[in-house]
């Protein structure tokens, strides 16, 4: 196929030709002036950012030379920047930086080249005060004036392109230092002694508080194709980070950490930014992670991360590696116009030993050595609006295919089936070893304990305990709900199997992986019927604390009514189930007289209406046994006369409290009690009774909360209430 040949008239080539040769003088001649007047214009330039940086950020800069070094390069020498009122934060001897001219036509301020010589930056950190408060200052006026919305994914790619922009073609670094102080009492310097770039090629070496460790960060830099392959190690050593240590209590260490992005661009209204990250040898301890290091040998993360114009997201794309084993995260934070959390985790089928394997070490001790077989698979979904909490969604599900326990690791989990020695701890001391089997003559097999007390405490702490396999997402559910709402942790969802295997298998050591541990023995045990329903309960029966050193059912029945287990009425079933959130208040609900105090009787009648709609004990008008609980004999000599019932509320608190309140101080000598009390004791005296009100507050507030918990618990097991 030939195209027609088109035929331009001489003129018009003419003419053309003219004009851009006209334009290419006045490109020329503005040029030429540009060049002869470049000088003042760069001082214009840098008056014009000092002011700025002074008016916006109350940062003062001085330059004390400055001047063009070839075509499109500017040299500064001794450059400072102080914040108002604060120390030094930057100095630098020698500072050479090339700018790259075709972009800069279009605005665009891209970096050719920086070499810098000597420089210094300090961050220091006094009480609550530091020198970088100027960042502060400029983010809360730009909050105030800007009042238009705010598109997050424009927000994103601007912020990555002004930081790519940096990015130099070539640079070289000699004698870089940064020093942290952080109130005199925790100190870090970095010294860069080279950093490099040669042709996209990092290359840095980085000393450590002295030599005392030497850092790299090497890898290749492509900022025009928005990638970059980053490696962070150490030299015969893991990186470590003491500041964290002293400053958090946190330990964290490993070898090499690498970042790796692959892809920045908008994918229809978001922002795209598709990347690596990995590590290898991770180690961190906390005390509120775990009392041992938790060891993360080999992990990566292929992440897709989306920023749109209200949100931000780690897409389902995504995949987390632990060895063999994968997760799927999907991460959702959306702004406006509610703040809403979204977590989706998915597991496809995979090996179960792999998933095992995977776990980082010191996580699970007490599974070290467990041997599986079979595949499982997992399925988490979390959605929370704040403008409307209850709706949460929450589900969890772990599926086991072919699942079985080939070998037992360090803990035999089904131990409970056989009699054991059981040691409860208080304040992370034992207290002491008590056999749960028939030796122990306090011992009491399910069959042997009064229905009124196993229906009561079902009833008040687990009601689905026969019908679910060790957890209720409602009851999860409803705690993250409440907790939100609090803005604190003030409920979980614990069944009596996560309680069970807390108190017999665990330390009782507050932590995220304690917790976890937790919550996979008992899937453990439960989807894998290791021990039966019954056994379960009887042993949790036999261990729970039940007062000050009163452990198990047999024990607490002797102690407070001088009966056995199987001789237990309504009342003091509901009685003992009352105590067990509680127990070592126990004492203080009672009169002089062995009575129950008159603020009991209506949670006897809300738990006793409860069992009888459920068919577990016969309606009862006047208490369900409320007026037939009687302390034994033996214990009322420890209990205060009616009169100073306020006085108990106060004592109530008192959990290491052995022995009965003096009524009278028996200190006081004869002046004193012929006349008066001081006037340092008269204040004592009305500070002790400001307290003592309180804490009737403080009675009443737990038992409403009482109540409370009771209808959640009941309308958790039977909705149609």
């Amino acid at each position: 196929m030939h195209l027609p040949k088109i035929n331009i008239p001489k003129k018009y080539i003419k003419v053309g030709a003219w004009v851009l040769g006209i334009f290419l003088v006045l490109i020329a001649i503005v040029g030429t002036i540009a060049y002869s007047k470049r000088e003042a214009l760069l001082k214009q330039m840098i008056a014009k950012a000092i002011k700025k940086a002074d008016t916006d950020y109350g940062l003062k800069i001085k330059i004390s030379e400055a001047g063009f070094n070839g075509l499109s390069t500017v040299h500064m020498k001794n450059i400072s920047v102080v914040p108002k009122d604060r120390d030094t934060l930057s100095t630098v001897a020698d500072l050479t930086v090339g700018v790259k001219l075709f972009p800069l036509l279009f605005g665009d301020v891209k970096l050719a080249e920086v070499v810098l010589n000597s420089g210094k930056v300090s961050v220091v950190l006094k009480d609550s005060l530091t020198n970088l408060d100027f960042i502060l200052k400029r983010k809360k006026k730009d909050k105030t004036d800007n009042k238009s919305k705010i598109d997050l994914s424009d927000i994103a790619h601007d912020i990555l392109n002004q930081v790519l922009n940096k990015i130099p073609d070539d640079m070289e670094m000699k004698n870089l230092l940064f020093t942290l102080n952080d109130n005199d009492t925790a100190k870090l310097n970095f010294l860069t002694t080279t950093a490099t770039i040669d042709g996209g090629d990092l290359k840095s070496t980085i000393l450590v508080n002295d030599h005392e460790a030497t850092w790299h960060i090497n890898g290749k830099l492509k900022p025009g194709k928005k990638q970059m392959d980053v490696l962070f190690f150490a030299d015969g050593k893991k990186v470590e980070l003491p500041y964290l240590e002293n400053k958090l209590h946190a330990k964290l260490s490993f070898d090499t950490v690498r970042t790796e992005m692959k892809s920045a661009e908008y994918s229809g209204d978001n922002f795209k930014i598709s990347g690596s990250w990995s590590v290898k040898n991770l180690l961190i301890n906390h005390a509120k992670i775990a009392s041992n290091d938790i060891i993360v040998k080999d992990a990566k993360i292929n992440a897709d991360m989306l920023i749109g114009p209200n949100f931000v997201a780690l897409d389902s794309t995504s995949t987390v590696f632990l060895k063999d084993a994968a997760i799927h995260p999907y991460l959702k934070y959306t702004l406006s116009p509610n703040k809403i959390y979204e977590v989706k985790l998915h597991a496809d089928e995979q090996d179960a030993q792999a998933v095992l394997n995977a776990f980082p070490e010191g996580l699970f001790e007490s599974l070290d050595g467990l041997q599986v077989k079979g595949k499982i698979k997992y399925d988490l979904n979390f959605y929370l609006d704040s403008k409307t909490p209850d709706s949460l969604k929450f589900n969890s599900t772990l599926t086991p295919f072919g699942f079985k326990i080939v070998k037992w690791g360090k803990l035999n989990l089904q131990k409970i089936n056989e009699p054991f020695i059981y040691t409860p701890y208080e304040y992370g001391k034992p207290m002491r070893d008590i056999m749960i089997g028939p030796s122990n003559p306090n011992y009491t097999p399910l069959s042997q304990i009064s229905s009124n007390f196993k229906n009561a405490l079902l009833t008040s702490e687990d009601p689905s305990f026969y019908t679910h396999k060790g957890f209720v997402e409602e009851s999860i559910r409803k705690s993250f709900v409440i907790n939100f709402k609090e803005k604190k942790f003030v409920r979980g969802g614990s069944t009596i199997s996560m309680q069970l295997v807390k108190n017999v298998f665990l330390s009782r050591q507050k932590t995220l992986a304690r917790k976890a541990e937790e919550i996979l023995i008992v899937w453990l045990i439960e989807n894998n019927h290791l021990v039966s329903k019954q056994r379960m309960l009887e042993v949790y029966f036999n261990i729970i604390e039940m007062g000050k050193n009163i452990y198990g059912i047999g024990e607490a029945s002797r102690q407070y009514f001088g009966k056995s287990p199987a001789e237990l009425n309504i009342g003091e079933g509901i009685f003992l189930a009352n105590i067990v959130p509680r127990p070592k208040i126990a004492m203080f609900k009672f009169r002089g007289d062995g009575g129950l105090k008159d603020y009991m009787l209506p949670y006897f009648r809300y738990m006793g209406r409860i069992m009888a709609r459920r068919g577990l004990t016969p309606a009862d008008t006047s208490g369900y046994g409320f007026y037939n609980v009687r302390l034994r004999p033996g214990l009322r000599q420890y209990l205060l006369p009616d009169s100073a019932k306020v006085d108990t509320a106060a004592a109530a608190f008192d959990v290491d409290t052995d022995s009965p309140v003096k009524m009278q101080d028996e200190s006081k000598n004869l002046f004193d009690r012929l006349f008066g009390r001081s006037k340092k004791e008269k204040k004592d005296t009305t500070a002790r009774q400001l307290s003592v009100q309180d804490t009737v507050k403080k009675t009443k507030k737990e038992l409403r909360r009482e109540r409370r918990e009771q209808r959640r618990k009941e309308k958790e097991a039977n909705p149609s209430l």
